[in-house]
């Protein structure tokens, strides 16, 4: 019984990072105002503080850094599916 709600997690948990690894900077992020902007030089004045900017750089390093693991995770989960149904 505790494996049908941890496996219900798990896929809630997949489908949110692919939802984020999958939006698009130009067409989607550019629009409500989450891109990213080019970092400032030598004093320079940087607003990491604000949960906007942290909501950027958590969606970007998504982007980044969860391509390669999504495809392998991806890929299992299929094949799960297929086999066990």
């Amino acid at each position: 019984m505790v494996l049908f709600g941890l496996g219900g997690l798990i896929y809630v948990a997949v489908l949110l990072i692919n939802g984020i690894a999958i939006l698009s900077e130009d067409r989607f992020l550019a629009r409500i105002g989450w891109t990213t902007t080019a970092e400032p030089g030598f004093g320079g004045v940087r607003d990491d503080a604000s949960v906007k900017a942290r909501l950027v750089n958590l969606v970007s390093s998504i982007r980044t850094l969860m391509r390669i693991p999504l495809m392998f995770i991806n890929t299992v989960i299929i094949l799960y599916e297929l086999i066990l149904g």
